[in-house]
């Protein structure tokens, strides 16, 4: 016979925490098996846009960038976003081409990450030269704005780190913003038309 106080230990043993999961795979020990599928982790990803951003992702694929939503906001227009793409996904290529890690953990496999070798192809190295005169020829062209240093960091900070505390800057890093991705369309239009932007 088991005495009252084990009883009770027993009683509250079963009712801690969370009540047991039913008809869920498990291992041998008891631990839950995890088989999420991508379908299952992309809703939990939408529910979380919509709870915390409170965008709605099926309105919209704007929604899942930090300068999308600045568009969706209305605080920039269809061509500065085009813009800020473009810089990101030169950005992108830049820090693909020359082997650096990309600077945003939200946007690349940390378990990854890796440089090049000793040796490069030719086409390698190639690349990674037209690469980095393009990311160069773009932040000279940031930096020629009127207050440069600070016009290209806001840049960066919202194209291609996707910092979401940039969707609530004030009215003056706003400014510089627009400022550089004005800049980018003009440098942009002026590459397309093959005029010299000097």
């Amino acid at each position: 016979m088991s005495s009252k106080a084990s009883k009770l230990r027993i009683k509250r043993a079963t009712r801690a925490g969370r009540p047991r999961k039913e008809n869920v795979d498990r291992y041998p020990g008891g631990q839950i098996k995890h088989s999420e599928t991508e379908k299952e982790v992309k809703a939990v990803a939408i529910e979380a846009l919509k709870r915390v951003h409170g965008v709605d992702y099926h309105a919209s694929g704007y929604s899942g960038y930090t300068l999308g939503r600045l568009f969706m906001d209305g605080k920039v227009n269809k061509q500065q976003l085009e813009a800020g793409d473009y810089y990101a996904e030169q950005m992108a290529r830049y820090y693909s081409a020359v082997g650096v890690a990309f600077p945003s953990a939200r946007a690349q496999d940390l378990f990854s990450i890796s440089g090049f070798g000793g040796e490069t192809t030719a086409e390698q190295a190639r690349r990674a030269r037209a690469a980095s005169n393009k990311m160069m020829e773009l932040e000279g062209v940031l930096l020629r704005c009127q207050d440069g240093p600070r016009v290209k960091s806001t840049v960066f900070n919202v194209c291609v780190m996707d910092y979401e505390g940039m969707r609530t800057m004030p009215e003056t890093q706003l400014l510089w913003l627009t400022r550089g991705l004005n800049a980018l369309i003009w440098h942009r239009g002026l590459v397309v038309e093959g005029k010299s932007a000097y």
